[in-house]
């Protein structure tokens, strides 16, 4: 096996925090600023950022996809919702900042707690969206100080050796996996912002303009995106500001007749022109920077902040990219069942970071491999407890007899985006981890088998997932389902299968189906399937029904399944859903791999 190549196991962080951490209070007394607020963002909320935007990562040592240090003369936070409780003490130096979960303390109230009568909090207005400064100047107000948005993030002045701006290449996605021109998706964009009465649209997420305008970049790891914006005029023509200078002539062509380009640079200009004479401009509430509001309305212009239409339209996949989708979990099935059949025949000397490298191999050898979709999760014993543990060469640890080794992991390939999760037993598993895992199955089972009505939310199905867990007092800290884009980001709104939850699942929306289960300094199990919404006949119904197309094809191990845990419905599923996966893989395996595959997916009825 070779080295991964789309993924590195160097740890960022080595404690660097205080050092940097007294420049930036140095820095911020010097410009009479009491605090300063630093997410984990970068002027278009993104989830994975350009090097130049990892300032928490710099400043504190934490390299989750989320979380925000709240800076103070004498008290720093660092505040991390329930992925990242176990992670966050680790990476940060906990003498100078202190892990704050989110689940009992949030930033507006740590922030509230903390910061004294007359003093100033800073703030990045490029970092923040409307909503989010709302909330700050609620928090600050409320305890007599005051909200100062900068000119300079003061980080910035104290990273020397901060990166400079991306500039990868930008090319055009083929109409034949786009599956809709880009001239059609604008007709559609406009046609929203007639029913809005807007006059234009703001496009500041980056998915969005890819979506958009049928383009795809390399600004950032892991997601195809070209980092930029767009205005969409109601009537007249639409422009494109693009970070990176780096467009294919392919691109350049298809996009002229429909489109003006322009630097990043410019964006600020075209957007005062645009909101020039009162024009109402629509922002998005969840990505639009409050930097955005604050020109727009210096301009003259109305500031309309509510959901981009395209987020809805990017959502809803279309025939064409629900083939691609299929093709890629295919190919992706057959690179993951012979990494699990390579797994099953290693000794004791594998480690976590060696199973990295081998399953990134496995996808590579189909040679359409443009990426992985986000760094993989390689956890064994107790670090598979960690949700988004991610393995560093600090600590790659062996994995072990009697121990679950969980592997979390997905690959981006040009006709689709694919993430799979599987736990399995490395020799004899406890009896314990076979009832905990056999609940987590029951609880994917709950889901995939779900039938309800049009209209329904993914907070009306996520305890689905939940009640097997809940019948033994158990639960997880985290969604049980995002959305999926099409050769996009791995994490795509708005649907979601969570608590929190409320957007309508439609047809065509792809998610993610993958509860978990979580014990502290031992083990962690997670089981992951994409799955794809899809109308559903049920016989005699009297309303529109959905249901649940599963993607995804590998086996789960059976050796940690209890059968008199499950019903004969759910067994009846796991049978199917493996024999679906044989007869679907096995033509493409080798002998040797087939073999296993075929033990691997034995009926379940044939063990009761």
């Amino acid at each position: 096996m070779t080295r991964a190549r789309f993924q590195t196991f160097d740890d960022p962080s080595h404690r660097q925090g205080a050092a940097r951490i007294r420049a930036l209070r140095d820095a911020l007394a010097q410009a009479g600023l009491d605090g300063f607020v630093v997410p984990r963002a970068d002027e278009h909320q993104s989830e994975y950022v350009p090097p130049q935007a990892e300032r928490l990562a710099w400043l504190t040592g934490f390299t989750g996809s989320a979380g925000t240090a709240v800076i103070l003369a004498e008290k720093a936070a660092l505040v991390v919702d329930g992925r990242y409780t176990l992670q966050a003490p680790a990476q940060v130096d906990t003498a100078v900042i202190t892990p704050v979960p989110l689940a009992e303390t949030s930033v507006a109230a740590w922030i509230g707690a903390h910061i004294k009568p007359g003093q100033v909090l800073a703030y990045d207005p490029w970092l923040h969206t409307p909503d989010s400064v709302a909330r700050l100047e609620r928090a600050v107000a409320k305890a007599g100080a005051r909200l100062q948005a900068v000119d300079r993030n003061p980080v910035d002045a104290v990273w020397t050796d901060r990166p400079e701006p991306p500039a990868g290449a930008v090319v055009a996605h083929p109409p034949d996996l786009a599956g809709e021109s880009t001239g059609d998706k604008l007709g559609r964009i406009r046609a929203a912002l007639a029913e809005a009465d807007d006059a234009a649209l703001v496009i500041s997420d980056p998915h969005n303009l890819a979506w958009a305008f049928n383009l795809r970049g390399g600004d950032v790891a892991h997601t195809p995106l070209a980092l930029g914006y767009a205005l969409v005029p109601r009537t007249g023509r639409t422009a494109l500001y693009l970070t990176s200078p780096n467009l294919s002539p392919e691109l350049r062509e298809a996009l002229a007749p429909l489109a003006d380009l322009h630097p990043r640079a410019a964006f600020a200009d075209g957007l005062a022109a645009q909101a020039a004479n009162a024009a109402r401009l629509r922002l998005d509430a969840a990505t639009a920077a409050f930097a955005l509001k604050q020109h727009v309305e210096a301009a003259g212009g109305v500031a309309d902040l509510g959901p981009d239409p395209i987020t809805a339209m990017k959502a809803v996949k279309n025939p064409a990219e629900i083939a691609g989708t299929r093709a890629a979990h295919f190919r992706d099935g057959v690179a993951v069942t012979r990494f699990l059949a390579w797994l099953d025949a290693q000794g004791e000397t594998l480690t976590e970071i060696a199973a990295v490298e081998a399953l990134e191999d496995f996808r590579a050898e189909g040679g359409l491999l443009r990426d992985v979709s986000f760094p993989t999760i390689s956890g064994s014993g107790a670090n598979g407890a960690i949700v988004h543990y991610r393995v560093s060469r600090e600590t790659d640890r062996q994995i072990r007899p009697g121990e679950l080794f969980l592997v979390d992991s997905g690959a981006q390939y040009a006709d689709g985006t694919t993430d799979i999760t599987r736990t399995v037993a490395i020799g004899t598993p406890s009896e314990a981890m076979r009832d905990h895992f056999t609940r987590v199955l029951r609880g994917h089972i709950g889901i995939a088998r779900a039938v309800f009505p049009k209209g329904t939310t993914g907070a009306q199905i996520d305890a689905f997932a939940r009640l097997p867990l809940w019948e033994a007092g158990l639960d997880f800290d985290h969604g049980t389902g995002h959305g999926v884009g099409s050769f996009l980001s791995v994490h795509e709104g708005p649907q979601r299968i969570a608590k929190t939850g409320t957007v309508a699942l439609e047809p065509g929306m792809i998610l993610s189906n993958e509860p978990g289960y979580y014990k502290p300094g031992a083990y962690g199990i997670r089981l992951e399937n994409l799955v794809v919404v899809e109308p559903r006949e049920v016989p005699g119904g009297e309303r529109p029904m959905l249901g649940f197309e599963t993607l995804t094809l590998a086996p789960f191990d059976r050796r940690l399944i209890r059968p008199d845990l499950l019903s004969p419905e759910e067994m009846a599923w796991i049978d199917a859903y493996h024999a679906r996966v044989r007869e679907a893989l096995g033509p493409d395996l080798d002998p040797a791999t087939r073999a296993w595959l075929e033990a691997a997916t034995r009926p379940m009825v044939a063990t009761v």
